[in-house]
């Protein structure tokens, strides 16, 4: 079963292996932009799958990401009117 957090780290972690980018690299790519996140930090966060959509936001742009595939399967049913 899909949950947000295992979504949210599986798009973070392809975007990352997509660009070749370690936590380290990611980690000086947001100093870079004034946003302090430590190397080790960052694999908690993303490994847990609980982080800001800012945070997310702030990835997306020191990778260098300029569009994000959210497109999962999900139950037809979740969407019918209870």
């Amino acid at each position: 079963m899909l949950t947000w957090e295992l979504e949210a780290k599986r798009i973070l972690r392809a975007e990352l292996a997509r660009a070749g980018i370690s936590y380290k690299t990611l980690s000086v790519r947001l100093s870079a932009l004034g946003i302090e996140e430590n190397e080790a930090n960052l694999a908690n966060k993303i490994a847990r799958g609980k982080f800001s959509f800012v945070l997310f936001l702030q990835c997306m742009k020191a990778i260098g990401a300029t569009t994000v595939n959210v497109n999962t399967e999900i139950e037809p049913s979740i969407f019918e009117k209870r």
